[in-house]
Parts: structure tokens; sequence; C-alpha cells
């Protein structure tokens, strides 16, 4: 789980002057890491019943910041400032129950928490509790939808994508492609890896879009930059057989390899970067270890 301070600051009640300054204060020294003065300040004004520093608090035990780490601790400050409506806290909470990190899983408390988050438009609730829904036995779809569309429309590129998955296997949905490929292309622009490939092979085939191969093209190749395997496989056999791109050994065989890596194998590939050159197979395992995701 990834606990991100400012969206606890952002999204905090406002506090008395005098608690706002000192919150501020604290802040700052986070910001400085001096955890230890943080959490020396933030004790003081979560005694005025600032729930900010209580989520601060929160988050300085959870991570052992200036303090010794103590889960515990962490959740009872959590709860003290989500029962205070602190938007950031809420969320913490319920990712910790829903996790197990105390022992067991708490689904009941969990999604709680979550839904008091989500109610407040917190898009990465929504999208748990969408992920929530879809893993049910059987899977509510449509509620997953619903919650999907919550953050989606507040630009979250997971649940863009998911939304886009929906759309395309009509789950929860009217099925439609065209829609399908509007929410994928929304999540791909936001550099979702997952959503650029889809959406490049959908541009590619012409599935609900606009047949563009040279587009489509681009699209796995972005995906491919952010590390999807199979995005990968498809860019190494562009590169082989010269379709769109210029053919290009070395390109390929780079892709061949970090495909692999990635666990998607391809015995055309094999047979390909087997025939190849030295001087090429080198070139190839010399890109594919200097590559770097992004």
């Amino acid at each position: 789980m990834k606990l991100k301070l400012a969206l606890i600051l952002c999204l905090a009640l406002a506090g008395p002057a005098m608690a706002q300054n000192s919150y501020e204060e604290a802040v700052s020294l986070y910001e400085d890491k001096d955890y230890k003065g943080a959490r020396e300040i933030a004790e003081a004004a979560a005694k005025t019943g600032d729930a900010r520093a209580m989520a601060m608090l929160g988050v300085l035990y959870q991570k052992g910041l200036g303090v010794e780490a103590d889960l515990n601790k962490a959740v009872d400050w959590y709860a003290q400032a989500a029962e205070k409506n602190n938007l950031g806290a809420q969320y913490s909470l319920a990712e910790i129950y829903l996790d197990g990190a105390l022992g067991e899983p708490d689904p009941e408390r969990g999604r709680f928490w979550l839904t008091k988050a989500a109610g407040q438009g917190k898009p990465e609730a929504e999208h748990r509790l969408g992920l929530l829904a879809a893993a049910e036995t059987p899977p509510d779809w449509f509620e997953a939808a619903d919650w999907f569309r919550k953050a989606a429309d507040q630009g979250y590129p997971d649940s863009q994508y998911n939304l886009g998955v929906l759309y395309a296997e009509g789950k929860g949905v009217d099925q439609s492609k065209i829609k399908a490929g509007e929410w994928f292309a929304k999540a791909a622009v936001k550099g979702h890896p997952d959503a650029a490939l889809d959406y490049g092979i959908m541009v590619f085939l012409g599935d609900g879009v606009k047949k563009d191969e040279k587009v489509g093209a681009e699209w796995m190749l972005v995906s491919a930059r952010h590390g999807n395997p199979v995005a990968q496989n498809r860019v190494a056999r562009l590169y082989a057989t010269g379709r769109v791109f210029e053919v290009n050994p070395a390109e390929a065989m780079k892709w061949h390899i970090l495909a692999k890596a990635g666990g998607r194998s391809d015995a055309w590939l094999d047979d390909f970067v087997a025939r190849l050159p030295s001087a090429a197979q080198k070139e190839g395992e010399a890109r594919a270890r200097d590559f770097k995701p992004g």
C-alpha cells in the first residue's frame, strides 16, 4: 500500500488557527525529513483535535519515521482521524483492514472505511470497491462497472482501463467496442501500459476504431517501453518482419529478449534470432541489457 502524505494534507478538515500553524510546521519538518520533530509537533496538534495531525501520526507510526514502527498505534491514529472524516485516514485504514496487515483481513471494516472514502469522491477508494465487486463469487459486474465509472470520470487510469475491458467483454455494461476504445485511449494517454497495448491492437486491426497500422504500432511501442511483455513481443515481430517499422534485427532481438524475460515466449522469434549474424545478436543483447522501462 502506498501512503501519500500529500493526499492527507490536501483533503483534511481545517482546524483552529493555532492548530493550523502547528500542523503546517509539522508538514514542513516532514518534508525536510525531520520526522522526529514532525511527530512531536503533530502530537501536540492532535491533542487539539486536528484530524490532519492525527493522520500524519498514522503515517509516521506505520512507516516507522521518527519513531519505532507500530501498526497498532498507526491504526489508532488513523481511526481517530477517520472518525473526524479525514479522507486520507479513511482510505489508509481501509487498506490496512482489507490487506490483513494486522493479521487476518477484515473485509467488513475495510469495506466500511472504503465506502466512507469513496463517498467523499476518492477515486482510489472507488476503484478498490470496483475490484472487490469484481472479485465476489459470482462477480457483481454491474456494481464493479458503476464504481469503475465513478473513478474513471475523475481521470483515474486504472479504472478507465478496467471500464474499457468491461465494455469490450460486455460485463456489467452493454458490449461496445467503440466505448472500450474510448476508455482505453483515455487510460493510454495517461501512461497505462495495458491500455496502450489494447488500444494499439484495436487501432492496428481497426477493431471498433478507425484502422491505422502506424498509429496502432506506435501505441504498442509505448506499452513495450513501459515494460509490457505482450507489447514487447508484438513490437519484436514488427521489427523482425518490417511491417510498419523498418526491419531492424537488433531491435527485434532486444524486444524478444525482454518479452521472454517477462514470460512471453515465441518460437518463431527464437528461430529468427538464432539465424541472425553474430554482430546483430550482440547488438540486440546489449540493447536489452541497457533497457530501462519508462
